[in-house]
């Protein structure tokens, strides 16, 4: 069942277009993940679906309702952690999630979600008070609060460092877990890879590819990385002949090498022919950073 479904959105800004026909939908129990260069329309897609933007056209719903005409409605199984977000500078993060949780019928318990996030020593600490990292926390446990049925997190570890960020995606994984279907913006390619079940790349307004993380990797041109250094020179000519091969670097004497399966056997046979030593070989897959890069140099 699709809990999220947008079809031909269109947002234009000054005759400019922000969005220009974007379409995917978001099924119950997924992370799906929105990633695309800066301005390349993620953030405006995302606010027309959490409502917060009227589209020019297009069809947008959320759990079958209109974000806009149902805002309502919508607002009470939608939570949403916003990319630029301010509270009133005196509030307390005690008072921050009593107030949150007194709009919603069935809120959850925020005392396990504010110790989980490392927020229990802060609880009487003013807003103004907390760094950016734990402003961060407390948006999430805010967009958390309601027990939504679809949470959108827009930049959701920005500001974390590394052992917070790897508790908020267990933490995510766990909400997954109890069935809360996950929209998330990232510019983190690792954070998108580990998370997401597929992930939309957005950019110049428009979707690029949409696929699972492993099925953007796959489509990228050079898929496999081989690196090594020979025993002896290797001629850059016979290199550039290889089968399937997209990027050659050799410096001080360590070659790399990015294709494809094929890139690989052929250079291993052609050190067995020469005799050749590879010392300290290493052969690793691309990351989904090289399949981002792929994509959106392809559509500049």
């Amino acid at each position: 069942m699709s809990v999220i479904e947008v079809t031909d959105l269109r947002k234009a800004y000054a005759g400019r277009p922000a969005v220009d026909g974007v379409s995917f939908a978001v099924e119950e129990g997924e992370i799906f993940g929105v990633l695309g260069p800066n301005g390349a329309g993620k953030t405006t897609t995302v606010e027309c679906v959490e409502g917060l933007r009227v589209p020019d056209s297009g069809r947008v719903r959320v759990t079958g309702l209109d974000p806009v005409a149902d805002h309502e409605r919508v607002a009470q199984v939608l939570g949403a952690q916003l990319q630029e977000s301010r509270l009133q500078p005196k509030l307390t993060v005690r008072e921050a999630l009593e107030l949150y949780a007194a709009f919603y019928p069935r809120p959850v318990d925020w005392r396990p979600l504010a110790e989980r996030l490392g927020l229990q020593e802060k609880l009487t600490t003013r807003f103004a008070k907390l760094s950016g990292g734990q402003k961060q926390r407390l948006f999430i446990a805010l967009a958390l609060i309601g027990d939504p049925r679809v949470v959108v997190l827009d930049e959701l570890t920005t500001g974390l460092d590394p052992r917070a960020r790897r508790d908020t995606w267990e933490l995510i994984e766990d909400i997954r877990a109890n069935g809360v279907t996950v929209l998330l913006v990232t510019h983190f390619m690792e954070e998108a890879q580990r998370l997401c079940d597929r992930i939309a790349v957005i950019d110049k307004g428009r979707v690029a590819a949409l696929d699972t993380p492993s099925g953007l990797i796959r489509r990228s041109a050079g898929a496999t990385v081989i690196s090594f250094t020979p025993s002896t020179p290797l001629d850059d000519h016979e290199l550039n002949t290889l089968p399937a091969l997209v990027a050659l670097e050799n410096k001080d004497g360590r070659i790399t090498l990015s294709g494809t399966d094929d890139t690989v056997n052929a250079v291993l046979s052609l050190l067995a022919r020469h005799h050749i030593t590879a010392h300290q070989l290493r052969v690793t897959d691309a990351t989904l950073d090289d399949a981002f890069l792929d994509l959106t140099e392809a559509s500049a």
